[in-house]
């Protein structure tokens, strides 16, 4: 089964980020999670069972407890999947690019309001909970690019994926960076706001964390060949660079290069 068309943005934290009966729970699941690929057409699979039951269920009504986990430098890592606030972030965002009359041609009154009041439920007893996994559809935001360097990215074109990992901390500084070039640059638009909230979401978290970007389906969508060819990070990275020496024009050609890849890609989304 395929999984959507969507990339992922996802922060793991050490297990000394959560408190004492979380890490032992966290630490007995990490010896059998299930791989990233798995772990993604699992949730896949869910989701799909949800929306096709009758009556439709948007929303799951627990939280599994099952994460994505990663090792590095000798320390476990973990990214809880968080499957009910991802769905109950999604369906707001459904809901809000939809009239009513067609909003519920896919999902009926009673079940949006089942799922707006468990969301109210569950929000008075978990506030300050960070969300950990950002999700695009049909493409990967220009600006999620900025916290990685092309030596981070891993590629297997036999399989179509494509990840980027990076430490929290070279993160962070990557993004402090490129808001200082880009605020004596060009000013506040909406690419810069768009970092800035990136930059205030990576805040949240441990320091000794680690933040994945993963293609997920849209390396499928693009194909090994394009794929071999995709050099967003390093348009991006040159794009920041000009600007910084104050050759707005070469800054301006490495960012259109970007930004035309990733519009084809988009465009995908209404073909028939």
């Amino acid at each position: 089964m395929p999984n959507p068309y969507s990339a992922y943005l996802r922060v793991y934290e050490p297990l000394v980020a959560f408190d004492d009966d979380e890490r032992a729970a966290w630490q007995s699941y990490a010896g059998s999670a299930a791989p990233r690929d798995q772990r993604m057409t699992a949730e896949h699979r869910s989701a799909l069972a949800g929306v096709l039951s009758i009556p439709p269920r948007p929303v799951p009504t627990e939280e599994p407890r099952e994460a994505f986990v990663l090792e590095a430098a000798g320390t476990v890592h973990v990214c809880p999947v968080q499957t009910r606030l991802r769905s109950w972030m999604a369906l707001g965002q459904f809901r809000d690019g939809l009239p009513d009359t067609l909003l519920h041609a896919f999902v009926p009154p009673a079940s949006l309001e089942r799922a707006e009041a468990d969301h109210a439920t569950w929000g008075r007893a978990a506030t300050g909970v960070p969300l950990r996994i950002l999700t695009a559809t049909w493409s990967v935001p220009i600006h999620w690019f900025v916290a990685f360097t092309p030596a981070e990215r891993e590629v297997r074109l036999d399989t179509a994926d494509v990840v980027l990992r990076t430490r929290m901390s070279s993160a962070r500084r990557r993004v402090a960076r490129a808001l200082r070039t880009l605020r004596r640059s060009v000013g506040e638009i909406s690419y810069v706001d768009d970092l800035e909230d990136v930059g205030r979401w990576l805040e949240d978290f441990h320091p000794r964390s680690w933040l994945e970007l993963d293609y997920g389906g849209l390396g499928r969508l693009l194909g090994p060949e394009r794929l071999a060819e995709d050099t967003s990070i390093e348009d991006v990275a040159t794009a920041l660079e000009a600007l910084g020496d104050g050759d707005e024009t070469s800054a301006a050609a490495a960012y259109r290069l970007v930004i035309e890849r990733w519009a084809r890609v988009r465009a995908l989304e209404h073909a028939n």
